[in-house]
């Protein structure tokens, strides 16, 4: 828009608009920052989509590194019991599947020993006239270590004391005191099973009366008919993989234990590969999906590098193994592309159409074969591969995509800087300069009287009538006001 001016209405006192004038003046250069700025809005949305897609392509990364790891899902094992009253089982991955005939006959036992019930628990421990008495605790069976308590009068010669003495050592012993209508007992249990828990007392001068121990004993059990005795019920060492849980005796049950690779955990592993490689295959297509209403893709369709990731993946996820008893690709393993690129894992199982559930069912060891093997270039182990390229810090192709931006970003942010420093100088340059103009415009009326009085008073045929004009156009807050002249006769 160009600047001009109305000459006759600069002199009436009014001004200009200083404000608009310059604003005008500097339109040009502000149009020049505003689109610097819009730039700056597209790259940080675009910023913010690639974000979005590193951290899909992190999690797809984390998803094909489960499934290439020889000691994660594919070779999980699950053992199952036929008896789970009698015992309970869990495998590890170093297990063997088979089958295994259990019985137990016995569960270990924590020893416990108690005392007769005398009249309170605060009642002196010591024999009539003593001032002292000593018990001795065996832990352990015949050959387990002694604990002597020395009791003295006044220290632990209650039952109280005693057993906050007891409970206060390393020994293995919990000591409880237990009040019921007969008086009050001294009660001990190891706090381990089997023969290292059992409990005995070998010495005792005090007044109480020690019952004979109970428990300490090993559980006892049957495998494939070896015998085997274990001082837990908890049992890692009898089958190489497996641990045994046992939950109570029955000497007459045998209990069938069954171990098999745990095809739950390889569907869910598999599973949540094909929801991250859809998450980044479907946010890819946004971008070069075309809009029917705008007609137009989205703002990183021409991307080079999302092209490029899109074409690794595709490549990735169609790579065959040989042989494998015919478990090559996805496809025989119930696992179909569909025309959008993304993957769906098969449910339903067909005479041509296999479903994963079938596939892992009946061969497993195939299914982590194609996934991973000893030679190292199953599908899950190129896959990782190709993905610990893409996603490098510095050289994976969305991370360098994004340096690129942020630079982009970093040089349109010093631009506009630059540009707003140089327009608030000039703004401060032309206002001042267009203040000075207004300032004069404005006193004009004022100066024309003046001069016209003078010439009237000179001639001495003219009379001064000011007359008052107001300033419609203020620019420094004030009204300015003027006087004008009237000639008088002669």
């Amino acid at each position: 828009m160009g600047i001009s001016f109305n000459a006759a209405g600069l002199l009436n006192g009014n001004g200009i608009n200083v404000s608009q004038i310059v604003q005008e003046l500097l339109g040009t250069q502000s149009a020049v920052v505003t689109s610097l700025q819009n730039q700056q809005t597209d790259l940080s949305t675009n910023l913010g989509f690639l974000q979005g897609y590193n951290n899909n392509l992190t999690s797809l990364a984390s998803a094909v590194a489960a499934l290439a790891n020889p000691f994660g899902a594919l070779s999980a094992m699950a053992a199952s019991s036929s008896d789970t009253g009698i015992l309970t089982a869990s495998a590890n991955n170093t297990a063997t599947a088979g089958t295994h005939q259990i019985v137990v006959t016995s569960l270990a036992t924590a020893g416990s020993v108690y005392t007769d019930a005398i009249a309170s628990s605060s009642a002196s421990l010591l024999p009539s006239g003593a001032t002292s008495a000593e018990i001795t605790i065996q832990v352990g069976g015949a050959s387990g270590q002694t604990h002597d308590i020395a009791i003295s009068q006044g220290t632990n010669d209650t039952l109280t004391l005693l057993a906050s003495y007891i409970n206060s050592q390393s020994w293995g012993v919990t000591a409880n005191v237990v009040t019921d209508a007969n008086g009050s007992r001294l009660a001990l249990y190891s706090q381990n099973t089997g023969t290292p828990g059992a409990l005995a007392i070998t010495n005792n001068t005090s007044v109480l009366n020690f019952n004979g121990p109970t428990g300490g004993t090993n559980a006892t059990l049957t495998i494939d008919g070896v015998p085997f005795s274990s001082t837990t019920n908890s049992i890692t060492t009898a089958i190489s993989g497996v641990v045994l849980n046992l939950q109570s005796g029955d000497p007459q049950t045998t209990v069938q234990l069954t171990v098999t690779p745990d095809t739950s955990q390889s569907t869910s592993a598999i599973n949540a590969f094909v929801s991250a490689y859809n998450a980044v295959i479907n946010n890819l297509n946004t971008q070069f999906t075309l809009d029917p209403t705008s007609n137009t893709e989205g703002p990183l369709a021409s991307d080079t590098f999302l092209h490029t990731l899109q074409s690794r993946l595709l490549d990735d996820v169609s790579y065959a193994v040989g042989g494998n008893s015919g478990l090559v690709n996805l496809a025989s393993l119930g696992i179909d592309m569909n025309n959008d690129g993304t993957l769906s894992v098969n449910t339903t199982q067909t005479d041509t159409h296999p479903s994963l559930a079938s596939v892992l069912a009946g061969n497993p060891s195939a299914v982590q074969n194609f996934f991973q093997n000893s030679a190292g270039n199953g599908f899950a182990q190129m896959f990782n591969n190709d993905l610990a390229n893409l996603t490098d810090a510095t050289d994976g192709i969305l991370n360098v995509d994004i340096t690129g931006i942020k630079s982009q970003q970093t040089e349109l942010t010093t631009q506009v800087q630059t540009l707003q420093d140089r327009l608030s100088a000039q703004q401060a340059t032309l206002t001042a300069l267009f203040d000075q103009v207004n300032a004069t415009l404005e006193a004009y009326p004022a100066l024309l009287y003046q001069v016209t009085a003078e010439i009237g008073t000179i001639n001495g045929n003219y009379s001064a009538a000011p007359t008052v004009v107001a300033n419609t156009t203020p620019q420094s807050g004030s009204v300015a006001t003027t006087t004008s002249s009237t000639p008088s006769g002669s």
